[in-house]
């Protein structure tokens, strides 16, 4: 008798082999962890966040460690699009898993064109919209944090690619379900959250900032309790898939996200910490499957037993 479980899922038309993906920012273009990790067991990979031209980033410092966690203010340093495709695409494109691209802009017309242009490469599975960037005809103000504007950018990506949609939200917000249904109003197939939490940290001995750009994007096992909350809060108020993200170094982290609600899993800070962070978590929940006499990695997806008695 076959007792392996199934590990595929489903985000809309996308299916993967199994729910593990790199967390965008965290994996650069997949090439830079190939001596170190067997990418082809992984479900996705997800790249660091692509921009019409290639971006600097922000002046250095620009990382710094905290107490469990990390602090970013990289700015989305990239490539730019022209040259991720010509030679950053083509080796992405021989890997099994499937390849998802992070899309950023300052203007909704940046994303549709960056939607457009990479609707014609068969190598990318699908798009993830990072909607965590300054809105300038807003006065700066990010996508991600005022529903109307989820639902715009959104509907400009949907309405610019026939592959399948993912938007990535903010934890920055006062009610992350309101956007999480701005966001599938607009024609997301799939949420994944969440990205950073805004933070900062100061050197006492200096009185200065550790960071150049002073604030920095929070992220690791300092977060999941955050994260947990509200993969667990949207997956019960939107009918797509959830992605969760947020200080998941280990299988067990994985597993509380998946009983949470979550679909599937991005590894994000761990990659970091242990290279081999995803085929270790993807080990891991199959062995809790097996243990469990569970057929299918799906049965897990919100399974959370809320009653006390």
């Amino acid at each position: 008798m076959d007792l392996t479980p199934n590990l595929k899922i489903r985000i809309g038309s996308l299916e993967l082999a199994n729910p593990v993906m790199t967390a965008s920012g965290t994996f650069g273009y997949g090439r830079e962890f190939n001596e170190l990790v067997h990418l082809n067991r992984l479900g996705a990979i997800v790249v660091k966040g692509i921009s019409l031209k290639p971006s600097a980033g922000n002046p250095p410092p620009r990382i710094v460690e905290t107490h469990c966690g990390m602090l970013n203010a990289i700015g989305l340093e990239n490539v730019g699009l022209e040259r991720f495709v010509r030679e950053k695409l083509p080796f992405l494109g021989k890997l099994p898993g499937a390849t998802i691209v992070n899309i950023y802009g300052q203007k909704i017309e940046e994303y549709g064109e960056l939607a457009r242009e990479l609707d014609q490469y068969p190598e990318v599975a699908a798009v993830e919209i990072n909607i965590s960037c300054p809105n300038v005809k807003a006065g700066g103000v990010a996508f991600g944090v005022e529903p109307a504007a989820a639902r715009e950018v959104t509907g400009v990506v949907r309405a610019a690619t026939t592959k399948p949609v993912i938007v990535k939200l903010s934890p920055n917000v006062t009610d992350i379900t309101a956007i999480a249904r701005a966001a599938v109003a607009g024609g997301a197939d799939a949420l994944s959250l969440i990205n950073t939490i805004t933070g900062m940290a100061i050197d006492s001995a200096t009185r200065r900032p550790r960071l150049a750009n002073i604030t920095g994007g929070l992220s690791g096992p300092a977060i999941k309790p955050v994260a947990l909350r509200m993969v667990w809060q949207v997956a019960r108020a939107v009918p797509v898939p959830v992605i969760g993200i947020g200080g998941i170094m280990n299988a067990e982290d994985a597993l509380e996200f998946l009983i949470a609600g979550a679909t599937a899993i991005q590894v994000g800070t761990a990659n970091f910490v242990n290279p081999r962070a995803t085929t270790d978590i993807l080990d891991g929940i199959r062995a809790y499957l097996l243990e469990h006499r569970m057929k299918n990695v799906a049965e897990l997806t919100g399974s959370l037993n809320t009653a006390m008695n």
